[in-house]
């Protein structure tokens, strides 16, 4: 993912976050690359990083009458009403 500087100081929260997710961010001034934002990585984060992952990703894992989780999600959606 490219920037500009301008973007970086306006939109800092959600660069971060970008880089915290694994994205390696490059900066640029007036079009020159200037620098490289890239994830912090120490074991710990790595750890913590996966269980919130597979924690994520296998929440439908133990629901067997869930066939199509889209659908299943869309009919929750709905409410009573409709």
């Amino acid at each position: 993912m490219e920037i500009s500087a301008k973007e970086l100081r306006s939109k800092s929260g959600k660069i971060i976050a970008q880089a915290v997710r694994g994205t390696e961010i490059v900066i640029t001034i007036r079009g020159k690359k200037v620098a490289r934002l890239i994830p912090y990585q120490s074991n710990e984060l790595k750890d913590s990083t996966k269980e919130i992952e597979d924690e994520i990703f296998g929440m439908w894992v133990d629901k067997n009458e869930v066939e199509k989780v889209n659908e299943y999600v869309r009919s929750i959606r709905k409410g009573r009403s409709g």
